[in-house]
């Protein structure tokens, strides 16, 4: 397979028939929850048909903001963003390149830990969780929300800009979506 999409929950079947009717009539092939669809012009399209979450965590984090999300039954049942000041890389030397260096830290440590105040508010524990952003960041949200039952980190990693809500929105919509595995015919 050369390339994937992502193809949203409820819009699966119109894509299979667009599919069908650019490429011919698929063989469908089935093994566990995984599909292939194997046209006569040699493009093939394979997924996991597995019903996706209805119920989940978003946690989206980035050096300036962050964007948490509690989802039931496909829906964002509760959000709420923030933003936190990260100062950037500095060219200045000496002193002053350590000093700047141990203010992003603690206003990276502060973002961190206002997301994560934010996560044990509302995502239940124990819930399987989307994250996107900065993954060195989702992983010390993750981290600080201990004391709980640990919150369990999907596999699908969402790419995503700034973590605003229209951003949260999206994901809600990615994780639910299909990831369709294309060949270079497809």
């Amino acid at each position: 397979m050369t390339r994937t999409v992502l193809v949203p929950h409820d819009r699966l079947a119109g894509w299979v028939e667009r599919f069908s009717a650019r490429h011919g009539e698929p063989v469908v092939v089935r093994d566990g929850t995984g599909v292939t669809l194997q046209s006569p012009d040699g493009a093939e399209a394979a997924y996991d048909g597995a019903e996706p979450p209805g119920d989940f965590g978003i946690v989206l984090v980035r050096r300036g903001g962050y964007a948490v999300g509690s989802v039931e039954g496909g829906a964002l049942a509760a959000h709420k963003t923030g933003t936190r000041y990260v100062q950037g890389q500095t060219k200045a030397g000496g002193w002053s390149q350590q000093r700047y260096a141990r203010r992003r830290a603690n206003q990276a440590d502060a973002l961190v830990e206002a997301c994560a105040e934010v996560v044990r508010r509302i995502v239940p524990e124990g819930s399987l969780v989307f994250g996107g952003g900065d993954r060195p960041l989702f992983a010390a949200v993750l981290e600080q929300c201990d004391g709980r039952t640990p919150l369990v980190p999907a596999q699908r990693w969402l790419e995503v800009g700034d973590p605003k809500f229209v951003t949260l929105l999206k994901a809600v919509v990615d994780a639910r979506a299909y990831e369709v595995r294309l060949n270079a015919l497809a």
